[in-house]
């Protein structure tokens, strides 16, 4: 292909900002932030905003989702449905319903390593039937289905491949191939992708981190390789050292390949939007020397790092930690807590917790203002 040729046609963008970047450590936007970021990045020209993620009922995120689609429609939303075993699912496809959503995107975890750690099997057969089965269940009731391969980058042809397939062939709309632990190069990128596009009837989508820095770049190389879709948030906000920026992707796809169909003028207010949302300040670093690049608020994530980390942050000079505002939960606590010597009823103090971070507006816990905090409910 030769510098400014069209890699085909012209990829679909959708933006993860309401759920990527929502979930990244101690970040927690507003229904208002919300309804703002969504109006900005359709007025931009982004054709699908995706927001929160459900696993069960009460989810946290429904004013996320609620504000969302009174902002833009459900129509032009997308929300993410955890996986885990058939009752879960439905269970989570049953609150989705109840929150109006229509397109629903399965986390489903691919690699050997991620479906031993969540689904309790690393069997490919048992990965597939799940994903089948929850495919099954949601087109039946009528959804939109994008499933993905949740570290899906590292996940080798032989167990993907058919993964994918077997997706399709249950029904689903589109594939997401997630990039969840920053792994390729944009030439194996391409590669990867392209063995997907093969597939008959396929529809792929790129989501990638930016941990080595190459998210906008891997993107481009999938959508050359046949993706159709690419996923980005604004100004690159997301867990893990962050995900493809929306405006460096916008702006490579105007330079490198003259594409016009976005209104880049809304860039900057949709990244002070998004970073004053994000309680950020005024810029976000993406990378693995960033404060948030190994700063986790999932008890998982801490427990088992080596899942979710390209490479350890102690080989940069960085260091793994606890980060979070109101998410708080008896594990994460129990977590923080653990060979500090500080000895509480952990459901108790962690009710507390929650309750005085609300009253205190939120403010950023680390893991040794878990402690203090804990020292202090001692002394009630």
């Amino acid at each position: 292909m030769n510098p400014g040729e069209s890699p085909g046609p012209a990829p679909r963008l959708s933006d993860a900002t309401l759920r990527d970047s929502a979930h990244m450590a101690g970040v927690e936007f507003g229904p208002q932030d919300a309804a703002t970021i969504a109006e900005l990045l359709v007025r931009t020209g982004i054709e699908l905003v995706e927001v929160g993620m459900v696993s069960g009922p009460n989810s946290k995120d429904a004013d996320l989702i609620l504000a969302t689609h009174e902002a833009i429609g459900p129509d032009r939303s997308m929300t993410l449905v955890v996986v885990r075993d058939r009752q879960q699912v439905t269970a989570a496809l049953d609150e989705a319903r109840r929150l109006g959503v229509r397109h629903i995107m399965y986390s489903i975890p691919t690699s050997e390593e991620h479906a031993q750690l969540k689904l309790g099997s690393p069997s490919p057969r048992f990965v597939e039937a799940l994903a089948r089965s929850a495919i099954s269940q949601a087109k039946e009731r009528g959804f939109h289905v994008t499933f993905s391969g949740e570290d899906g980058a590292r996940t080798p042809k032989k167990r993907l491949v058919p993964y994918v397939t077997s997706g399709f062939a249950a029904g689903a709309d589109r594939f997401r191939l997630a990039e969840t632990v920053a792994y390729l190069s944009p030439w194996q990128m391409e590669s990867v992708i392209g063995d997907l596009t093969a597939i008959d009837g396929s529809e792929i989508e790129i989501h990638s981190h930016n941990m080595l820095g190459m998210a906008v770049a891997n993107s481009l190389a999938a959508v050359r390789a046949g993706a159709r879709w690419i996923s980005a948030t604004v100004g690159g906000i997301g867990e893990r050292g962050g995900n493809a920026p929306l405006a460096e992707l916008l702006m490579a796809l105007r330079v490198v390949y003259g594409d016009t169909r976005f209104d880049l003028t809304h860039l900057t207010e949709l990244s002070r939007v998004a970073l004053r949302g994000a309680r950020l300040g005024k810029a976000f670093q993406s990378g693995p020397t960033s404060p948030q690049a190994f700063a986790y608020e999932l008890p998982g994530q801490l427990t088992n790092p080596e899942a979710y980390e390209t490479l350890p942050a102690e080989l940069v000079g960085n260091a793994r930690g606890l980060l979070v505002r109101t998410r708080l939960t008896p594990a994460l606590t129990r977590w923080a807590l653990l060979d500090s010597g500080i000895t509480v009823d952990v459901d108790a103090f962690t009710s507390w917790l929650i309750r005085r971070q609300e009253e205190n507006g939120s403010p950023l816990l680390d893991r040794d203002g878990v402690r203090k905090a804990a020292v202090d409910f001692q002394s009630l």
